[in-house]
């Protein structure tokens, strides 16, 4: 298992989970932020995703943590990945 930064938010970008023009991180200094996700790659593609927003009352998926949590994405994934 490997961890990557992602400093410049090219990643964050290329994946499509960039919070963009919402102002709740903006009036705080936050700039490219990126939203609440998960995603399993297996071998360089992309198995399973997830993004826990709201588009009209989170963008972030501050408030739906659970859409990525272990227990909601654990089953998913075992049902993918066998």
């Amino acid at each position: 298992m490997k961890f990557y930064a992602d400093p410049t938010s090219e990643f964050t970008k290329a994946a499509g989970v960039l919070m963009m023009d919402h102002p709740g991180p903006i009036s705080v200094g936050i700039i490219d932020r990126c939203k609440r996700y998960i995603m399993f790659v297996d071998d360089g593609k992309i198995v399973y995703k997830v993004i826990a927003e709201d588009v009209d009352f989170d963008p972030a998926g501050d408030d739906f943590p659970e859409k990525v949590l272990p227990e909601q994405i654990i089953p998913k994934i075992k049902e993918i990945w066998k």
